[in-house]
């Protein structure tokens, strides 16, 4: 994958398909490869072998999250279990970004397990736009300036002296990550949000961390 702008810039090498029948192989005779790529879905679970082999994994490669049942083409809203649990195993895998498909595959609850085709619509672009926007957003908390030089794509600048300007502006319905350089500042902002009742979570460790993870 090379860098650009939704990774950072950063050139992650060449990945491959996580699956069950390599596993072994895997595990014991440590191939040289930059990172494997798993299907989230077969990992969003609360325990078991799955798990336990990802944890081993972790240990030795990067991984990358592929989804495949998100169907931001579905014209349904977006299952908040769903997304909850797809947001546990972001924080266990560190996961530099999050792909799925664009196609539809679900209606009344029912799921086709199919990537079927969107038209090619105005109505159905704008749908698609509004479910890729009720996931989180970012709120980059650091000054103006440092947020011009390398803000994350979509993220809006909240400086942590302005937090409390924004509790009656920002939405209580969405979710929101925080991020800083460090941590610091986004947990003091977090902080201030959630006695508000926002729902705010963090990048732990902040954009260096997330830097030197992917290094």
């Amino acid at each position: 994958m090379p860098g650009n702008r939704f990774n950072g810039f950063t050139d992650y090498g060449i990945g491959i398909g996580l699956r069950a029948p390599h596993y072994q192989h895997i595990l014991t005779r440590k191939p040289v490869v930059d990172w494997f790529e798993i299907i989230s879905e077969n990992f969003m679970i609360d325990g078991g072998r799955p798990l336990q082999v990802l944890d081993d994994i972790l240990e030795q490669y990067k991984v990358v999250q592929h989804g495949v049942s998100m169907y931001f083409g579905s014209a349904e809203r977006p299952n908040r279990e769903h997304l909850r649990r797809l947001k546990e195993l972001v924080k266990r895998t560190k996961t530099p970004w999050v792909s799925d498909h664009l196609c539809w595959g679900s209606v009344d609850g029912r799921y086709t397990h199919d990537l079927l085709p969107m038209p090619y619509t105005f109505e159905a672009a704008k749908i698609t736009a509004q479910k890729v926007r009720e996931g989180a957003l970012w709120l980059d908390v650091r000054y103006p300036s440092e947020y011009q030089f390398d803000k994350l794509p979509g993220a809006i600048n909240v400086p942590l002296a302005e937090v409390r300007n924004m509790f009656a502006v920002l939405d209580r319905s969405r979710e929101y990550v925080a991020y800083c350089q460090s941590g610091r500042r986004s947990a003091a902002a977090a902080f201030l949000f959630a006695q508000r009742g926002f729902r705010v979570w963090l990048l732990e460790g902040g954009l260096k961390q997330a830097a030197e993870r992917s290094s």
